[in-house]
């Protein structure tokens, strides 16, 4: 059996240092090398079929595991300490921590939380393995508490218009994401089912595995999944998993500016976490509908004023739209040619840094489809005067 943070109650009966060759005293580099020495002579791959050198292996993991690491050692030199001076009733011995003989002593009850039992060693273990009191590493009903994980992210989509991507909008997400089953509070047993320490493991969560050459890692118990505890009865609704389905529905703020395609980060919006730990994040991609008339190019709305030939020949002042306030008046100087774009400061997208673009107007200068009698009287008498003035000579010079 474990505490929440993987330290097993069993190891203050275990010498680590002796397992290792080391005194209590050693150096973090002595007890490094010494570790390596030994995973490297013991080694599972070094020694096929050598039962005794692969449990030797184990060992020296373990012992590596746990005084390799500063908050584990100190963790298990002041345990060790406790036990040596005979603070737990007489220490481990004759029945060890099962839950008889003669000076022995109830693990479920040594490590029980205020509300099971109040106090005691129940406290002294919380505030050791970082347990904090009485609701440390175990839970009520001598059930073993997991340790606070955060909630999963969650990915959506959301289409909004083309204002409320440059003014900011709320938009209401209907979200489906990963939560704790509903039934077993995520224990995946079934309710009213007693749990027991996975045999697999023996509570730790994890269990010990070559990582070739002279290193062993953890890895997940793959009987618990790392919960610590099995079930003989699995939950009939999660069918063991612990995991179910959650639909809830969010106002989420999207920014002013923001981009077609754009990917935003809500924190906390996500799957909720467990036990206790925070919720995930929530990822919108933004898909933003066009304008009828506005374009869009970084933080700069675009548009496409047609002006007529003799707007563009004299001259003229034209009012043309902004996205969301009063018309602009453009000035168009005599001679200009289609395809010219003017700029209006600050009549564009927000920027990060809290200023705003700009409107680029680009005038088309538009030929009308159909002449009436007096139109075409005018555009004939203007081709005459300008006969003497071909356009196309510059095309053939030096042909």
């Amino acid at each position: 059996m474990s505490t929440d943070d993987g330290f097993r109650a069993d190891w203050v009966q275990k010498d680590f240092y002796a397992e290792l060759g080391l005194k209590k005293d050693a150096t973090a580099d002595e007890i490094k090398k010494a570790y390596r020495r030994l995973a490297r002579a013991n080694h599972p791959d070094s020694n096929p079929g050598d039962t005794a050198k692969h449990e030797k292996f184990k060992a020296v993991a373990e012992a590596y595991d746990v005084v390799g690491d500063p908050e584990k050692r100190k963790k298990y030199d002041e345990l060790r300490s406790l036990h040596g001076s005979g603070a737990f009733r007489g220490g481990f011995g004759g029945g060890g921590f099962g839950g008889g003989g003669a000076g022995g002593i109830n693990l479920e009850d040594l490590l029980r939380d205020r509300a099971g039992g109040g106090g005691g060693f129940g406290d002294m273990f919380g505030d050791l393995f970082g347990g904090g009191g009485g609701g440390g590493g175990f839970g009520r009903r001598g059930q073993q508490a997991r340790r606070p994980a955060k909630g999963a992210d969650v990915e959506t989509t959301a289409t909004i218009g083309f204002t409320d991507a440059i003014e900011g909008v709320t938009v209401s997400l209907r979200l489906s994401s990963d939560a704790p089953c509903p039934d077993c509070s995520g224990t995946g047993g079934k309710p009213g089912t007693k749990p027991k320490v996975c045999p697999e493991c023996e509570g730790a969560g994890y269990v010990v595995a070559s990582a070739g050459g002279a290193f062993a890692i953890n890895e997940t118990c793959p009987r618990c999944g790392g919960r610590q505890l099995v079930y003989d009865e699995a939950c009939p609704t999660c069918h063991g998993s612990g995991r179910g389905t959650s639909a809830r529905t969010i106002q989420a703020r999207i920014p002013a500016g923001v981009k077609d395609g754009q990917r935003i980060r809500l924190r906390g919006k996500g799957a909720a976490g467990e036990s206790g730990g925070p919720a995930g994040d929530l990822y919108v991609t933004v898909k933003v509908s066009p304008h009828r008339i506005f374009g869009r190019k970084d933080a700069n709305l675009t548009l496409d004023v047609p002006i007529s030939f003799d707007e563009a020949a004299l001259g003229a002042e034209v009012k043309v739209p902004t996205l969301s306030g009063a018309p602009v008046t453009l000035r168009i100087p005599p001679g200009t040619p289609t395809g010219r774009t003017f700029r209006v400061r600050g009549k564009g997208a927000p920027k990060p840094d809290g200023s705003t673009g700009d409107l680029l107007a680009t005038v088309e200068v538009q030929v009308p489809a159909v002449l009436d009698a007096r139109a075409r009287e005018a555009v004939e008498a203007y081709r005459d005067a300008m006969a003497g003035k071909p356009l196309r000579a510059g095309l053939f010079e030096g042909s």
